[in-house]
């Protein structure tokens, strides 16, 4: 019996309120061309390179990604006095920071990409049929 009379979840339940300053950092770092290049960025990297390793990313996208990752202090963007003017992104100590988390997120893609096939092969044969 449930002796709890509160309609209100327990204290242990995340709760996200539509203010929570989670909910932006969240979804920049779960967007998948964030986390690319993030991974891209192990040493500092001239935008056209970072292009170049991350197949199907238009320079639109490339560019709002690198801003946005740039605004949240991820990474850090540096202007090449070259001819003609080039530029480097780097990873900020902040975006180091998120390295080990990152790691452990992609590992677990890795190991677990077989069975989220699966899952969406039986999904998808189940919706076919109904």
């Amino acid at each position: 019996m449930d002796t709890n009379p509160s309609p209100l979840p327990p204290r242990d339940t995340p709760r996200f309120s539509a203010e929570c300053p989670s909910r932006p950092i969240l979804d920049q770092i779960s967007d998948k061309w964030s986390m690319m290049v993030m991974a891209v960025l192990e040493q500092p990297t001239r935008f056209n390179e970072i292009k170049r390793q991350l197949e199907g990313v238009t320079q639109r996208v490339l560019t709002q990604t690198l801003r946005r990752l740039e605004r949240n202090g991820m990474i850090r963007r540096r202007v090449l006095e070259t001819s003609p003017l080039g530029v480097e992104y780097s990873l900020t100590p902040l975006g180091e920071s998120f390295r080990g988390p990152f790691t452990c997120l992609h590992e677990w893609t890795i190991e677990h990409s077989d069975e989220v096939l699966s899952a969406q092969r039986e999904y998808d044969a189940r919706s076919s049929r109904q």
